[in-house]
């Protein structure tokens, strides 16, 4: 059985098995911080749904790649890889594998239904929970049994593919009706294309990894394998923010996802800086999240779209041309204008969250005790944003001034209302009561670098020196009365943060602690993975362990850390 080579491996407890473009995984996760026996298909159309377990006849173990997943036993081995975003192919030599609907369904009114088509002999389970379904059709050997044809109710449903003779199966997810299977290429063919693909898109984003950024591939690969082709209310091709439970774009994350991949990948880097705004409303918020079949706008999040916006077009290889800059500018100005002209309380001159989750650090320590709250990070975000503004409408032609002005004024109020001479503090709009937190939220007005008082800006350097573990930057240092290993923003270090809090020093002049921060972050990752976040005193990966956004922070970093180090060399002999 040839097979070939693949990439990297890793763990399919933390990564789930997928293709670019595809709603499907395999994964043992079948529901959040659920992990099944045995790996299952997986769907994330209408939500993440497990539909079928792939069950080998006897214990085996489980090698992944970009390219190619395989069972391994003593006596063979089932291989699986992707024809396409929609169909995958499996094959076994020596292993029996059962294909059952996943437990826990009912029919008619819920779960799968499994029959027979006429017209080509296949046999098909349908999903209620996802609306599709799963064509098998067998390429070569035969099914030795098959249970709960046509049943109803809470009957089993399963296929038999036997371990005495080779067998290949193709499964197909669709929506209603399909040509019969298109019987085209090899096996081994697929995993070669899928191996050319996977190794184009790493040599497009991470063109400089070398043996100081180990985690380069993995990091692509996570990107690669969570990006999902325009469907429901996904109007771009999109990252997800995992393939596991957290299958969704929320309107911050997708900023350091089209950061990371706008250098080498810049049609789908812009993608996903415009996907919210496609779901701006009209008073100008972006929905809190977007998912196949839903769109919230329960919550905002936080407008560090200027911020991303600046970075994305330092690293675009060619700008937007001027109609969709434009297009560009009227959607951030509108999105703006929603912080200044909804959340800002009458007479105030800084805007507000309604909520922590507005923040994206849902539940830091600085809303322990008002939830709606003029924070410090919200104030600088939106003076970074403005700036963005006033730099876009000089490039366009039209009017800065008022930008430029509403920046300086609510710069201005940054300074003279939540700042004690110490420290950033956060105040009721209700009733003006400040109050300050050891949270990392409070520091991030260093985000704003040489916007800053140097004064200012060097005592959030030494604030923020507190915070860096042996692993990186704890959101609520582990001496707090309130720090929690797996406290969510009450403690783990989070890639965002990291992100931002490093650029903003660097460009406050604070390089040495910068690089310090980026350093034990790339460390972290290449310790832990790509976790949705990190225990700050072991790094141990925590929550999610396929989290695009940590993937693309590494990214980011890393290809940071690595121009600065071939200018600070210089050109060689042979560039000069």
């Amino acid at each position: 059985m040839t097979v070939a080579p693949s990439g990297p491996e890793f763990s399919i407890q933390d990564i789930p098995f997928s293709y670019r473009g595809s709603w499907l995984n395999i994964s043992p996760v079948v529901a959040e911080k659920t992990y099944a026996d045995d790996l299952h298909l997986v769907s994330h159309q209408t939500g993440l749904h497990p539909v079928l377990r792939l069950a080998p006849d006897a214990g085996t173990t489980v090698v992944a790649t970009p390219a190619l997943l395989t069972w391994r036993s003593g006596r063979g081995r089932i291989d699986a890889a992707y024809q396409g975003p929609d169909t995958l192919r499996l094959r076994g030599r020596g292993l029996g594998l059962r294909i059952a609907a996943a437990a826990g369904t009912l029919t008619p009114f819920s779960g799968t239904y499994l029959y027979r088509d006429p017209v080509d002999g296949s046999t098909v389970f349908t999903s209620y929970e996802t609306g599709r379904r799963y064509r098998v059709t067998v390429l070569s050997g035969a099914l030795c049994a098959a249970r709960g044809l046509e049943a109803l109710g809470p009957a089993d449903r399963w296929l038999d593919l036997p371990a005495d003779q080779p067998w290949e199966i193709a499964i197909e997810e669709y929506r209603t009706a399909r040509q019969p299977y298109p019987r085209a290429g090899t096996f081994d063919q697929l995993c070669r294309d899928r191996s050319t693909e996977f190794a184009r898109f790493v040599d497009a984003v991470a063109p400089w990894r070398g043996v100081d950024t180990p985690a380069a591939e993995l990091a692509a690969y996570v990107l690669w394998s969570a990006t999902v082709d325009p469907a429901g209310f996904v109007t771009r091709p999109a990252v997800l923010m995992s393939k596991h439970w957290m299958d969704k774009v929320w309107s911050w994350d997708h900023c350091f996802n089209a950061i990371a991949l706008a250098a080498g990948e810049p049609e789908l880097a812009w993608h996903q800086f415009q996907l919210p705004f496609d779901h701006q409303d009209d008073a100008g918020a972006l929905p809190d999240s977007i998912t196949h079949s839903e769109v919230l706008h329960n919550y905002v999040k936080p407008p560090i779209h200027g911020w991303a916006l600046g970075q994305l077009r330092r690293w675009l290889p060619a700008p937007p041309d001027r109609a969709e800059l434009a297009r560009t500018y009227d959607r951030l100005a509108r999105w703006t204008r929603f912080w200044l002209d909804a959340r800002r309380a009458p007479g105030h001159d800084l805007p507000h969250y309604q909520h922590g989750n507005d923040s994206g650090w849902d539940n830091a320590t600085t809303f322990d005790d008002d939830r709606v709250l003029e924070t410090a990070d919200l104030a600088a975000f939106l003076v970074s944003q403005l700036r963005c503004l006033a730099d876009l409408a000089t490039e366009l032609g039209e009017p800065a001034d008022r930008w430029t002005a509403e920046a300086d004024r609510v710069r201005a109020a940054l300074l003279r209302d939540l700042w004690d001479g110490a420290r950033f503090t956060a105040r009721s709009p209700h009733t003006g009561r400040r109050r300050a937190s050891r949270s990392l939220l409070d520091l991030m007005p260093v985000t704003l670098g040489g916007d800053l008082p140097a004064p200012v800006a060097e005592v959030l350097a030494r604030g923020i020196e507190a915070h860096l573990t042996t692993h990186g930057l704890a959101t609520e240092p582990p001496d707090s009365a309130h720090y929690l290993a797996d406290g969510y923003w009450r403690g783990p270090i989070w890639a965002p943060s990291t992100v931002l809090v490093e650029d903003g020093l660097r460009r406050a002049g604070h390089t040495a602690i910068a690089d310090e921060v980026s350093q034990r972050f790339l460390a972290l990752c290449e310790k832990s993975g790509f976790a949705e976040n990190f225990d700050a005193e072991t790094g141990a990966g925590l929550r999610d362990r396929a989290y695009t956004w940590t993937a693309s922070s590494y990214l980011i970093l890393a290809a940071a850390q690595q121009a600065r180090r071939a200018a600070a060399t210089g050109p060689t002999r042979g560039d000069a």
